[in-house]
């Protein structure tokens, strides 16, 4: 990190990854070039579990090449009469690979719902009978992890 003064501690990091709105997940095109999609994830220790069709080009960019980084954003402020945001991130690098059990994927969607939308989990079990078949689930093992934060 270029920036040694704004450097975080890996707790840092993650508490921005456990607080953070969505995550921007960067892979590669076939042709060289990058690719980047915002997602809605969850950690649970080392590993970050996000869902999505089981088709596209992200699909396409991690079956070809399953190294990958995340960024998140954490609270962001920009303070009256300067030229400067306040910002809490946290980067990620790390090996993704498609979770294929039934149990982990019903367990980390459980873990997503339970983050973005826990006043809907009565409907859970019915939704995931209908939509588990076809319904991609991921998960990204964190190999490099860096928290970075401004203050003005």
């Amino acid at each position: 990190m270029r920036r040694k003064d704004r450097e975080m501690s890996r707790d840092f990091a993650e508490a921005v990854i456990d607080r953070c709105v969505y995550a921007v997940l960067a892979t590669v095109n076939e042709d060289g070039s990058p690719y980047c999609i915002p997602l809605a994830i969850i950690r649970e220790g080392e590993w970050l579990y996000f869902h999505s069709a089981q088709e596209g080009r992200k699909i396409d960019n991690i079956r070809a090449r399953n190294r990958v980084c995340l960024c998140c954003v954490g609270e962001t402020r920009i303070p009256e009469g300067r030229f400067a945001m306040e910002y809490a991130s946290a980067v990620v690098f790390g090996t993704v690979e498609a979770v294929s059990g039934d149990d982990e994927k019903i367990h980390a969607l459980r873990l997503l719902c339970l983050r973005y939308t826990p006043g809907a989990m009565a409907g859970f079990d019915t939704a995931i009978a209908q939509m588990l078949p076809r319904t991609g689930v991921w998960k990204v093992h964190i190999d490099e992890i860096a928290g970075k934060q401004h203050q003005v």
